[in-house]
């Protein structure tokens, strides 16, 4: 089932858990929902960017590990660590998506199912639904937004969430999260496909080259953002 009102989720892509921690702060005063230990966050902090962000707060914690095997052990260390979503990818096998599924079941965390790389975005979205996935991640990623020769084949500019995002939302009944580079006329369209969470990472919340702290004020801006997408305005 969907949800009628806006969830809004930072993706916190730091490289340690003092900067993450603070920008997490500035994101609960502004009115985020749900906080993610991002894929560097992890890689830099380990278990203990988890276990930090739910020392300080009570919010939903999504743990990205971008899951391609181990699942079950993925998933259960951050559920234990005071996870409650973890995400696995679409282009994992099926056994590890499951796997992943199961783990949530045991430990009481969502399963977020990436479509990251998928070539057919869609189909991976109702076949992670089908494996028991509780929510879509619509995904353009990093690279993919930065390469020049995915650029020119976009006509010059750079490939956006909303490309495929009402066919991914028309291929599922669980909700979709949109990702990836989007602006903030962007996050506008949003509820207009029928996506009421919204992922804010690089570059409106985090630096799209240094991976910290924004020059711009991040807690007005998020705060803009957030005081339009509830109260509807254009």
């Amino acid at each position: 089932m969907r949800p009628s009102r806006v969830i809004v989720q930072v993706s916190l892509d730091f490289t340690n858990l003092a900067e993450a921690l603070d920008m997490a702060h500035r994101a609960v005063r502004a009115g985020v929902d749900w906080l993610e230990a991002g894929t560097p966050l992890i890689l830099a902090e380990g278990l203990n960017a988890v276990r930090g962000l739910r020392h300080e707060f009570a919010h939903p914690i999504v743990a990205d590990l971008k899951t391609m095997d181990g699942g079950y052990l993925e998933a259960e260390m951050m559920a234990k660590a005071g996870a409650t979503h973890v995400v696995v990818m679409g282009q994992a096998h099926p056994a590890t998506i499951k796997a992943v599924v199961q783990a949530g079941r045991d430990y009481g965390v969502k399963v977020m199912g990436d479509d990251l790389a998928s070539a057919d975005k869609p189909a991976a979205a109702r076949r992670m639904q089908d494996l028991g996935i509780d929510y879509i991640v619509h995904h353009v990623g990093y690279d993919e937004r930065r390469d020049p020769e995915v650029i020119q084949a976009h006509g010059g500019r750079t490939p956006s969430p909303l490309d495929e995002l009402g066919a991914v939302v028309r291929a599922v009944s669980i909700p979709v999260q949109a990702v990836g580079g989007l602006t903030v006329a962007q996050t506008r369209e949003l509820p207009k496909y029928g996506v009421h969470h919204l992922v804010l990472g690089a570059p409106l919340a985090v630096d799209a080259d240094a991976f910290k702290t924004p020059a711009h004020d991040v807690e007005a801006l998020l705060r803009e953002i957030i005081g339009r997408l509830r109260s509807g305005a254009d």
